[in-house]
C-alpha cells in the first residue's frame, strides 16, 4: 500500500519504520525535521497525502489531528482510508470521522496500547472505532505494527476503549506502588512480594509486566532509571480524558478521579518526564 504518515514522534517513527520494512512505501511528515533511512520524509504535508491508499495520524491531542484533517481531505483520493492512532477526546474522534464522511472517505480511531517499545516491536494493541469494511481493508498494516487489533464499535469506541483501559492501568499502577510502599514499612524483601503477587490474586499488569521497582521481574522503565516508555506526561493526559468522559456522561467513577489528582500532584513536583511508574517514588516519598 502507499501509506501517508503524519506525526513521527517517538510513537510514529517506529509504526512508520515497520510498514516500511514489511515493504510498504510510505512518505511521513512532521512539524519537526527528522530523518529516516528507511523511507521518504517529506517538508509539506500534502505531498505527504496524495496518491495514498491509507493515511495515518499520531498527533498529541484531538485539536492537532482535526487540524490535519482540516488540510488534507480535499486533496485525498476518493477510496483513502484515514486512520488516526492518536489518543484524543472521544468528541474530536467523532468530529474527525465526520468530516471525512463529508469528504466521501473512510475514517477510523485506533489509539494504540504498548508504548515505545510497543511500537518498535511491532507489539501494539490497536483499539479501534470504525467502519468494519475499512477495517478489514487496513487489518494487514495493524498485524505489521501490532499483535492486536479489535473492532471495539463505531467511530469513537477506540479512543473510549483507551480511555477505558489506561483508566484502569493508572489505578493498578498506583496500586501496586502503595503495595510495595507497605511492604517496605513492613520489611518485605521487593523480589518475594513480586513473586508471590505475580502469582496470586493481586496479578496485574502493572505488576508483572511493568514492576515499578528495580531488579524485580521483567525488564522495565525501573531498570533504566525510570526513562519513560510510557511517561507520566501521557499518563495525566489520559486520565484527564477519562475524568472529562466520566463527568460527560455522568459516570461514578471516584478511583480514576483519584489517580487523576494524584498523577496531577506528582506530574508538578517531579513527575514531568518520567516513566509512569515513577509515581512509586512520590507515593514512598508521602509515606517516610
Amino acid at each position: 500500500m502507499k501509506i501517508g504518515f503524519i506525526g513521527l514522534g517517538n510513537m510514529g517513527m517506529p509504526m512508520a519504520k515497520n510498514l516500511s520494512k514489511a515493504g510498504h512505501e510510505v512518505v511521513g511528515f512532521d512539524l519537526v525535521e527528522r530523518q529516516s533511512k528507511l523511507f521518504l520524509i517529506s517538508d509539506q504535508i500534502l505531498d505527504t497525502v496524495l496518491d495514498k491508499d491509507v493515511v495515518i495520524t499520531m498527533l498529541p491531542d484531538g485539536s492537532s489531528v482535526l487540524s490535519v484533517y482540516s488540510k488534507i481531505l480535499e486533496n485525498l483520493k476518493p477510496d483513502t482510508i484515514l486512520i488516526d492512532c492518536s489518543t484524543i477526546d472521544v468528541l474530536s474522534a467523532q468530529k474527525c470521522a465526520s468530516l471525512a464522511f463529508e469528504s466521501k472517505l473512510k475514517a477510523l480511531d485506533a489509539p494504540v496500547s504498548g508504548g515505545i517499545s510497543g511500537a518498535e516491536n511491532g507489539t501494539l494493541t490497536f483499539m479501534v472505532g470504525g467502519d468494519s469494511v475499512a477495517f478489514d481493508c487496513v487489518l494487514p498494516l495493524f498485524d505489521i505494527m501490532g499483535q492486536k487489533a479489535i473492532l471495539c464499535g463505531k467511530n469513537g469506541a477506540g479512543q473510549s476503549m483507551k480511555i477505558c483501559n489506561n483508566m484502569i492501568l493508572g489505578i493498578s499502577m498506583i496500586g501496586v506502588c502503595e503495595a510495595f510502599s507497605l511492604a517496605d514499612k513492613l520489611g518485605i524483601d521487593h523480589s518475594k512480594m513480586f513473586e508471590v503477587v505475580s502469582a496470586a490474586s493481586g496479578s496485574c499488569w502493572s505488576m508483572n509486566t511493568y514492576c515499578p521497582v528495580p531488579n524485580v521481574g521483567p525488564k522495565t522503565p525501573a531498570d533504566n532509571d525510570y526513562k519513560p516508555g510510557f511517561s507520566t506526561d501521557l499518563m495525566l493526559k489520559d486520565l484527564s480524558l477519562a475524568k472529562d468522559a466520566a463527568e460527560n456522561t455522568e459516570s461514578f467513577t471516584p478511583l480514576g478521579r483519584s489517580a487523576f489528582k494524584l498523577y496531577k500532584e506528582y506530574f508538578e513536583n517531579g513527575g514531568k518526564g518520567q516513566d509512569f511508574s515513577a509515581i512509586i517514588k512520590f507515593i514512598n516519598m508521602k509515606s517516610s
